[in-house]
């Protein structure tokens, strides 16, 4: 017959897996030959025209050209507002503009205010660069230790040099500064989180970047980007300098740009061991079993019963049912057997 058996602490473990995989859409390892919404003139350079137009703040990409799964955006800040069209003319909105904007979020992202500038190793620079990873693209967080960048100067179609790209993580193991964006690594000259020298200032304009892997994006700092990769970084106030086209031309594949990184997913796994020992679960509450004066229509049942499992139910203490689960092949149940069945619940 059922009966309900509490589980005590030995019948039950909790186990925990991390699993790794590719972040782009069908397993695809490197994202920089991915395609991007924008519309652009016989001269290659991004259309935005309209101060407020989705061009102004950001470019996103695809993992094909009909647009089906979003990858990732980037987008140019400047906490000056430099680079981009003003909303309007009026004295008070001058400085208002798309790249303010951009610069604005993602300090208030990491910092939680629009007060704190990004400072990369002792320098400040006005503007920066950002990646963002589409949140559907991962599981609970980007891993640290595989991401490997790689961006090539370009003016006009010409390579001005190319720079590797990585976070810290592995170089300065538990080193990571825990922000409103989660954890924020270096992001260093290197490969698969290995800082390539003894420090993470590696130019003249201070380090790289960050690395938020628990939020999905980098902060590139843009004077350090300029002077690494001659980028033609445009930062005239009102007028459209194209510097988000330019980073992307940096990025791409077919200017020699790479970008590499997994996805990581934390699966808890809880383990409840179910016993049936000899003398349980013999008999059935089955109805068919007995006629309408409660006899029994199968006399073998009398001296001889026998069962078949084929469910476990998982009950709280209220003797609610929160669970269901089916053993792929009935299991034979009478007075000279015992079963043990493991019963796994993922979260």
């Amino acid at each position: 017959m059922a009966g309900l058996t509490r589980y005590d602490n030995t019948d039950k473990v909790i186990d925990t897996q991390k699993i790794v995989t590719s972040t782009w859409s069908n397993n695809t390892k490197d994202a920089a030959t991915f395609f991007s919404n924008t519309v652009t003139t016989s001269s290659g350079t991004t259309v935005a025209n309209d101060a407020t137009s989705s061009n102004a703040f950001y470019m996103e990409f695809f993992n094909n050209t009909g647009h089906s799964e979003s990858q990732y955006f980037i987008a140019y800040g400047n906490k000056k507002g430099s680079g981009s069209y003003h909303f309007t003319d009026d004295d008070g909105a001058k400085g208002k503009s798309a790249s303010s904007i951009i610069y604005n979020q993602y300090r208030q992202l990491v910092y939680g205010d629009e007060a704190s500038d990004f400072n990369f190793e002792g320098t400040t620079p006005d503007d920066i660069f950002v990646i963002n990873v589409s949140r559907a693209r991962y599981k609970h967080n980007l891993k640290p230790g595989t991401l490997n960048l790689t961006l090539s100067g370009s003016d006009v179609g010409i390579a001005h040099g190319t720079i590797k790209l990585t976070d810290d993580s592995v170089s300065a193991t538990g080193s990571a500064v825990i922000t409103n964006a989660g954890r924020q690594f270096n992001l260093v000259s290197g490969s698969s989180g290995v800082r390539s020298g003894s420090t993470t200032t590696q130019t003249h304009s201070g380090s790289y970047g960050f690395f938020y892997p628990d939020s999905g994006f980098i902060i590139l700092n843009a004077g350090a980007l300029s002077a690494s990769l001659l980028l033609s970084r445009s930062v005239g106030m009102h007028v459209h300098n194209d510097n988000i086209n330019e980073f992307k031309q940096a990025i791409s594949g077919s200017a020699g740009g790479s970008f590499v990184v997994d996805s990581e997913e934390k699966v808890t796994s809880q383990y409840f061991f179910t016993r049936a020992k000899n003398n349980e679960f013999n008999y059935t509450t089955n109805p068919s079993f007995i006629d309408t004066n409660g006899n029994l229509n199968f006399t073998s049942m009398v001296d001889n019963p026998k069962t078949f499992i084929t469910t476990i139910g998982l009950y709280n203490d209220s003797n609610d049912l929160v669970a269901v689960a089916k053993v792929s092949q009935p299991i034979s149940k009478d007075f000279s057997k015992e079963a043990l069945i493991r019963v796994k619940l993922d979260y």
